[in-house]
């Protein structure tokens, strides 16, 4: 399977391609019914894995066995991971890389940041010299075979980000990114600097960048879209307001609707779906994602899981 090909292919598609942000197993259980793209938020990955914000603590040796894990659960699925700036070293970006493509993943983000590095969406950022952060894209382009590369600038002042940009589009990379854009009109501007290559454009619940739909997307030029976060912050909500209703209830768990509340029936039963894709992968590819639940890579539409 060349994960590489099916996502770039799927991102030359007409339309914006949308990549839900999982940040555990049972998100992307969830994720996978609606999209067949998932995104590898480090923020997500940071607040769950660790409880720590997203500014660096992520090792990466947890990150390659939590795309594994996704990888065996979710065989038909397009995985775009965030290795942030590669976990600093260059040849540690380009181990990673070269390890991620082995266990499957689709795609990798590699950003410009420098150490202590922030949220994309945060204020404090700071950015490599750009030969240097050039330095890295280029190795970790030569290390990858068939893997989209998805080049990513933080910069934050104008001239900066339009000099990045444009020398980013000029690399092998596939995708370009552009993180924290604040308005409507740095797409136009970023797509004219970037000579037709692919955007990627990062939506956030409350940070810097607007919030549109993917039909304004795709007006606007942009190829693909990551959600970084619905699913942490919906789960944040959700966690929030049932633990203050058992407390209310004084411990007295709420009684749930048999046939569309969510209990040990409902839970077990998305679960056991992971178990059904790895079989179905293993038959063969043909029919996979009708067997799965989910739309093929190659499908603009998103189908929910039985």
């Amino acid at each position: 399977m060349n994960y590489g090909t099916e996502l770039r292919d799927r991102i030359a598609a007409p339309g914006t391609t949308p990549l839900i942000g999982v940040y555990d197993m049972y998100s992307a259980s969830l994720a996978a019914g609606h999209y067949d793209g998932l995104f590898v938020s480090g923020f997500g990955f940071a607040a769950s894995y660790y409880g720590l914000p997203d500014i660096g603590f992520i090792a990466w040796p947890d990150m390659l066995g939590f795309v594994q894990r996704l990888r065996g659960a979710f065989p038909r699925h397009h995985l775009l991971v965030d290795i942030d700036d590669g976990y600093a070293d260059p040849e540690v970006a380009c181990h990673v890389v070269e390890s991620l493509e082995r266990i499957g993943a689709s795609g990798v983000i590699l950003e410009d940041q420098k150490r202590p590095r922030r949220c994309g969406h945060a204020d404090g950022k700071q950015v490599l010299p750009l030969d240097e952060y050039l330095t890295k894209l280029e190795m970790v382009l030569r290390t990858r075979e068939d893997m989209v590369v998805v080049a990513r600038t933080d910069a934050t002042d104008e001239a900066d980000i339009i000099e990045r940009a444009g020398r980013l589009a000029a690399t092998e990379a596939d995708v370009i990114l552009v993180d924290g854009v604040r308005d409507v009109e740095w797409i136009h501007r970023i797509r004219e600097v970037t000579d037709g290559k692919p955007l990627l454009f990062n939506q956030i619940a409350g940070g810097k960048s607007p919030r549109l739909s993917l039909a304004e997307l795709t007006e606007l030029g942009v190829d693909v879209a990551i959600y970084s976060t619905p699913c942490l912050f919906a789960a944040h909500e959700a966690m929030e307001a049932a633990l203050a209703e058992l407390k209310r209830a004084d411990g007295r768990l709420p009684a749930v609707d048999p046939e569309r509340g969510v209990g040990v029936t409902a839970s077990t039963r998305l679960l056991e779906q992971n178990i059904a894709r790895r079989r179905v992968a293993r038959g063969g590819a043909a029919g996979v994602g009708a067997g799965a639940g989910v739309s093929a890579p190659g499908s603009r539409t998103s189908s929910p899981a039985p």
